[in-house]
């Protein structure tokens, strides 16, 4: 749980009201799917009023290679496509969870077990949730 201590020490901005439409959004799920992230879901936060961003984006890697992966081409497709750095990111030592903090938005991506053992989905399940599955995938 010591990962999501970042997000007690900002407040949510209210100046842009995020959406699965934002460019921010799409750069994120983009980068993820780019690096071949698994079980990529959203959780729509706006209507919790202690979540403390409007979305968290969950998805998996297979290995610390592949997490590192994803979370340095996340923020380098958001620097790229949005110009925007992340207000904090935390977990890039151990390599279990990589928690990427852009405000309004908040990516996790996490190995298997700690992905199971914390259960984001369930502490957040009054969130609606939503999978993004990559369309290269889709047959």
């Amino acid at each position: 749980m010591n990962n999501l201590n970042v997000l007690n020490t900002r407040k949510k901005s209210t100046v842009v009201k995020l959406t699965r439409n934002s460019k921010i959004f799409k750069a994120i799920i983009k980068a993820i799917q780019d690096k071949k992230g698994e079980h990529i879901l959203s959780l729509d936060l706006r209507k919790i009023p202690e979540a403390v961003s409007d979305f968290f984006i969950i998805c998996q890697a297979n290995s610390n290679t592949q997490l590192k992966a994803i979370a340095d081409f996340v923020e380098e497709e958001v620097k790229n496509n949005c110009d925007e750095a992340p207000y904090k990111h935390e977990g890039r030592q151990a390599q279990q969870w990589i928690l990427i903090d852009y405000v309004n938005v908040v990516v996790h991506i996490m190995l298997p077990e700690p992905r199971k053992f914390y259960q984001l989905e369930e502490m957040w399940s009054d969130a609606p949730g939503m999978e993004h599955i990559d369309s290269k995938k889709k047959k």
